[in-house]
């Protein structure tokens, strides 16, 4: 069973996985059981014994039953939580298809909803606009630099008369 779960230490038992895991974790008050892994950060899925995902692992000791061809879902969308009752294996379009979207994009511009998915754009127009104007100047200044190299006016556009 354990052979299954992909960069997980092959000197784990079961046993001793299960212990590894409950000694590195805290129960929350919302009932989330949070692993502390390798990772600095928090509230986000964590590695532990070797290279394996925790949330996996600990399907594969406390629930029973992994099937390396799903994926390992946490209920309460806690990326760190590792209790047994909030994991389940889902199929990966299940998983895609309950994938928050946030109303907002990474820089904090309002997102507009594509009408053809009903779901939110990718990228903003805020951003793309900016992305698109940085882009043209970097082009500019490529040209610039290419005009200049070749001894012609950057400035004018055409070679320098005499």
């Amino acid at each position: 069973m354990l052979a299954l779960v992909t960069g997980l230490s092959r000197h784990f038992t079961e046993e001793s996985l299960r212990a590894h895991l409950l000694a590195r974790c805290r129960r929350r008050p919302d009932g989330c059981l949070v692993v502390r892994g390798y990772g600095p950060v928090r509230g986000v899925r964590q590695k532990v014994a070797g290279r394996a995902w925790a949330h996996i692992a600990a399907y594969a000791v406390l629930v029973g039953g992994y099937d390396p061809t799903l994926d390992v879902d946490q209920v309460c969308g806690v990326g760190d939580c590792i209790e047994p009752t909030h994991l389940r294996q889902v199929t990966r379009a299940e998983t895609a298809r309950h994938r928050r979207q946030e109303p907002r994009c990474r820089n904090g511009h309002q997102r507009e909803v594509d009408e053809a998915t009903g779901r939110y754009r990718r990228v903003c127009r805020e951003c793309n606009r900016e992305a698109q104007r940085r882009w043209r100047e970097r082009r500019t200044a490529e040209a610039v630099a290419a005009r200049a190299a070749f001894g012609r006016d950057p400035s004018a556009g055409r070679p320098p008369t005499e």
